[in-house]
């Protein structure tokens, strides 16, 4: 196709910005060649809302030639017309030349795209009391309900397939059930249940693969459960720790093979169901023995020095850049340690039944601030719960911790990003909520799999709360031209007692109760909007988001 040109000369075509390359390759003759202005007036002129309807045009290579020759000619004869050279045209930014162009731009380039919030699609989330509640039911005569204190969707529940949760009880039971939306008065689908405990299980993680369940429970010990459609089967069972085992992670990279735990005794064992097992059974092989410890002795009431009581490890997670990496938390403080497991040291530690552990004496990473000192308390609080980001929230960990409030770390260097302020309420890094209350280590954390919500349990009055956490830096730097795009918390009320365990799954969020319950949140703004219009009627069926006041 031929753009028609209205410049005077017929012999000199018109080059625009993006004009192919011609057949032979010349396309730095074409980005070089220069164009009038009065010809580039008529070209800006010809758009239309911004968007310009120009034609491409097809330049042969003799035209290329005979415009350089004019080159010379046209520079000495029109020295009125300013030259315009046409830019090269950009490639495609990679990733990281993305994230550091939005850290160093100035406010008129990318550091001014646009923050969405995602808080409406919160907002709108509703519960019903039929079909969204799943009950517990007691394994023994003297109760009728059992409390849940652990809920873990499956990986392919995350990635959209059947919405499998697995939820554990203060009687060592696990449940495994369908959740996924169902019709008012259509019977609940059949669940499994089984028994791999004899005390209550604080911790329950399903494999990479989702073939096995890995439990953790008060009675020292752990279990590994092999889950297909036929069945469960029990693997193994495994003993090293001194006190209740609090948390478990599997090794992403190691599917079904590696995993570690964490227990009030302070202790991380290592573990590789591919190891021999000796005649005491299995044994970890490594460990990392008072991994939240500061060696510093205290001074008791009699003046004595007497070493510090255990400091437990509460939460464990791989922090995704570092394939050997283990980042713990522990129950005295906010400060994160980061753990390779190729550093082992050179002592190892003997067993009382004669077997030598290897083990990690430091840490690699650790953070160099504890943000739960913020508000000027001399107290540190300690960590409950972590969890990492995904997606747009990648490279961050949070913290959930006793003070009642969520702290943002950086994965890498576990910095924390919060607790640089005393006023909570300017901090963009922490999120909180009015009533909130975390001062129990049963309450969980959990990141949503779009990487934008983290949700919340609550130690009181049958609560849990959500936030967005989808903010870019610059909303977070200047709230104020931008609004509160970080969010307020959102308050879902529809259960009784302590909130403990909470999980994401795609469109639903699983809430476990004291009560004994487990209930489903799913947005649906248009339910949302008649509980809102009558509240007294909807309440009978529905549960639904409350917003926090201003």
């Amino acid at each position: 196709m031929q753009l028609p040109t209205t410049m005077s000369s017929p012999t000199r075509p018109v080059l625009l910005n993006k004009t192919n390359a011609d057949a032979h390759g010349e396309r730095d003759l074409i980005y070089s060649t220069l164009v009038s202005s009065s010809e580039r007036k008529r070209l800006l002129s010809e758009t239309t809302d911004g968007v310009s309807v120009r034609k491409r045009v097809k330049v042969h290579t003799e035209d290329i030639f005979r415009v350089d020759e004019e080159k010379e000619e046209e520079e000495d004869s029109s020295d009125e017309e300013d030259a315009f050279v046409v830019p090269r045209k950009p490639r495609n930014l990679t990733t990281f030349e993305i994230l550091n162009a939005r850290r160093t731009a100035g406010p008129s380039r990318v550091s001014r795209l646009p923050s969405y919030s995602t808080r409406s699609i919160l907002q709108s989330f509703v519960s019903s009391n039929r079909s969204d509640v799943f009950n517990l039911h007691s394994m023994s005569n003297a109760s009728y309900m059992s409390p849940p204190y652990a809920c873990s969707y499956s990986h392919g529940s995350k990635r959209g397939e059947d919405s499998l949760l697995a939820v554990a009880t203060e009687e060592g039971v696990v449940h495994i059930f369908n959740t996924s939306k169902r019709q008012e008065h259509d019977v609940e689908p059949q669940r499994c249940t089984f028994q791999p405990h004899t005390n209550g299980v604080f911790d329950v993680q399903w494999s990479p693969s989702d073939t096995q369940l890995a439990t953790v429970s008060a009675d020292h010990s752990l279990c590994i459960t092999n889950v297909s459609r036929a069945g469960v089967t029990p693997i193994s069972q495994m003993k090293h720790h001194k006190n209740t085992v609090k948390c478990v992670t599997w090794d992403p990279t190691r599917d079904g093979n590696v995993f570690c735990s964490g227990s009030r005794d302070g202790m991380i064992c290592v573990w590789d169901v591919r190891a021999e097992v000796g005649c005491w059974g299995p044994k970890p092989v490594m460990v990392v023995a008072k991994a939240h410890e500061t060696g510093k002795k205290t001074i008791s009431r009699k003046g004595k020095m007497t070493a510090p009581p255990a400091r437990g490890v509460t939460s464990l997670l791989f922090s995704g850049h570092n394939r050997y990496g283990l980042v713990s938390s522990g129950s005295y403080d906010g400060i994160l340690r980061k753990w390779d497991l190729r550093y082992l040291d050179t002592r190892r530690r003997s067993t009382p039944q004669g077997c030598n552990i290897r083990s990690i004496s430091s840490p690699v990473e650790m953070s160099s601030e504890d943000p739960t000192l913020s508000r000027g308390t001399r107290r540190a609080r300690g960590i409950t719960s972590m969890t990492s980001g995904t997606g747009i929230t990648a490279g961050l960990l949070f913290a959930l911790s006793s003070d009642s409030r969520i702290h943002t770390y950086d994965a890498t260097t576990l910095e924390p990003l919060s607790g640089w302020t005393t006023d909570t309420n300017t901090d963009a890094w922490s999120y909180g909520y009015e009533n909130m209350r975390t001062n129990s280590f049963y309450v969980r954390l959990a990141m949503s799999p779009c990487g934008q919500w983290l949700a919340s349990g609550g130690a009181r009055d049958g609560r849990a709360y959500v936030f967005d956490v989808s903010s870019s830096d610059r909303a977070r730097v200047q709230p104020s031209l931008y609004g509160d795009m970080r969010g307020r918390g959102i308050e879902l009320s529809g259960q009784k007692g302590e909130v403990g365990a909470v999980d994401w799954a795609p469109g639903q969020l699983a809430t476990c109760a004291d009560d004994g319950t487990v209930r489903i949140w799913r947005p649906d703004l248009e339910t949302c909007r008649k509980c809102e219009a009558e509240p007294d009627e909807m309440a009978w069926s529905w549960s639904w988001a409350r917003e926090q006041q201003r």
